[in-house]
């Protein structure tokens, strides 16, 4: 018995590196692909297009008084021709509305919103006369899901790019994410973009204007994480065309779409990927040609936890929401009706992403009892595990590589040898306690555990300049762009 039990754990292991080396090689060709692809001049043809898709960009607030400024001053600095913003406060106890009040001196407007999508009451609408583009929606409290839904009622956009309150998205990131819509207008019905650290990061006027490592090694261990999660993962699944998941933080959706699917379901922790999955689902049930994609170079900013403790709640909630999502949509499992994604994306996510904690905690535990216990050679429980930790810093490498290849983020001889010596101390420990937070976190999915989960903010390294955001004159779409 102990024979096949060891067998499995060796098979697994092999099997999750080689799906992760695939992934690596698909991720290299898209994102060379996708360089190949770059059309500068396009951004000044957007830039200067009348009929350029609008855009609405939804983003729910709770609790985000330290960062809400910046995040909104940074939304209002994007380059895009047509685009309004929709900050939903969801009933913030702290002075998240308060700051939005004396900020952008907004002002109660009187507006008919269409009730689309079940939401909690709406008790008031703001406009900022600083900024015509700026719609404040102050609500009660109902979760992110309910705030992206009464956010998605009071847009009027074909395209509605749903976002976090507490990131800071690259000024070009609408440009980028707008492209799969203008080449294939009829077909793509989501693009997602590319998650990144602020951790560290010199903000200006609302915008990132330097990319640092931090002092925090657990915020160096998720920039690592990041990487390989962005750009080898998602560009290899994106290759295949079987991404289940655009982050809630940046992801930009046909809003009609979104509102005959029902939009956001309430009851659920992991509401961005459940979307996407049921989006997915719909669209092959239906049997008609859509495009899910993720493009690597839309960027957006968003503060991770540097306490193990909050990292731990949010890995948690992270994998009742994997969890949960899967679940729902299980008849998609090794489903050919469903292709790509029912045949490998949905299988891969089973194997190596919901029953990671339960296989990978097992694998340590049981192979350290057999070697404490003698039935299996000490030194072949090491070579296990250094072989094991050799691979996937090795992972993590190319992953950092494919970055300098496609952005160059991190740059400087100082700043690499940072974050390999992350990548190197990364599975000794940081990675294991992850697993154990994830463990717990489908335990308490299956006792029916349904907390967000409470989230603390340091807020952004802030550089203040005497420059204001430019009032412009906001450009009402016609009647046939806004349905």
């Amino acid at each position: 018995m102990s024979g096949i039990i060891e067998t499995a754990i060796v098979v697994y292991f092999f099997l999750m590196q080689a799906t992760n080396a695939w992934l690596l090689v698909l991720s290299t060709i898209e994102l060379s692909r996708a360089r190949c692809r770059r059309w500068p001049e396009l951004d000044s043809i957007l830039l200067g297009q009348e009929h350029t898709p609008p855009i609405s960009i939804i983003a729910p607030a709770y609790n985000e008084e330290l960062s809400i400024v910046d995040s909104v001053r940074a939304f209002l600095h994007l380059e895009y021709p047509n685009f309004n913003v929709v900050v939903v406060n969801d009933g913030s106890k702290d002075q998240t509305m308060k700051r939005l009040r004396e900020r952008f001196k907004l002002e109660p407007v009187k507006s008919v919103n269409r009730r689309e999508l079940e939401c909690k009451t709406i008790r008031n609408i703001y406009r900022s006369p600083l900024e015509p583009r700026l719609i404040v929606v102050d609500k009660e409290n109902g979760g992110k899901a309910d705030a992206l839904n009464a956010g998605i009622n009071v847009a009027r956009t074909p395209l509605v790019c749903c976002v976090d309150a507490d990131s800071l998205i690259d000024r070009r990131a609408l440009l980028r994410m707008v492209e799969p819509f203008i080449y294939d207008p009829t077909q793509t019905v989501a693009v997602g973009g590319t998650i990144r650290l602020a951790n560290g990061a010199t903000v200006r006027d609302g915008c990132v204007t330097g990319v640092a490592v931090p002092k925090s090694w657990v915020a160096r261990f998720q920039i690592i994480e990041y990487l390989r999660a962005f750009l080898f993962a998602r560009l290899g699944l994106n290759r295949m065309g079987g991404n289940l998941i655009i982050s809630g933080a940046l992801g930009l959706f046909r809003r009609d779409i979104v509102v005959e699917l029902g939009g956001y379901k309430r009851d659920t922790v992991g509401e961005d990927m459940e979307l996407v999955v049921r989006m997915h689902r719909h669209m092959r049930d239906k049997r008609v040609p859509y495009r899910i994609c993720y493009v690597p170079d839309p960027v957006c900013y968003t503060e991770a936890p540097e306490d193990m403790k909050v990292l731990g709640r949010q890995r948690h909630r992270w994998q009742r929401g994997l969890f949960d999502s899967l679940l729902r949509h299980r008849t998609m499992f090794m489903n050919p009706r469903y292709g790509v994604i029912g045949l490998i994306a949905f299988p891969m996510f089973v194997l190596f992403e919901l029953l990671a904690p339960v296989l990978e905690l097992f694998g340590y535990i049981y192979m350290l009892c057999a070697a404490i216990a003698g039935t299996v050679d000490p030194m072949t429980w090491g070579v296990f595990l250094v072989l094991a930790w050799l691979i996937g810093f090795l992972m993590s490498l190319q992953a950092m590589a494919l970055d300098d290849l496609g952005f160059n983020s991190y740059r400087g001889v100082k700043t690499r040898a940072q974050l390999i010596l992350a990548a190197a101390l990364e599975s000794w420990g940081y990675r294991q306690i992850l697993l154990w937070h994830r463990l717990k976190g489908m335990v308490d999915f299956l006792r029916g555990g349904h907390v967000w989960g409470e989230m603390t903010r340091k807020g952004f390294a802030t550089v203040q300049t005497p420059s204001v955001v430019p009032p412009q004159a906001p450009r009402e779409p016609t009647p046939e762009s806004a349905h």
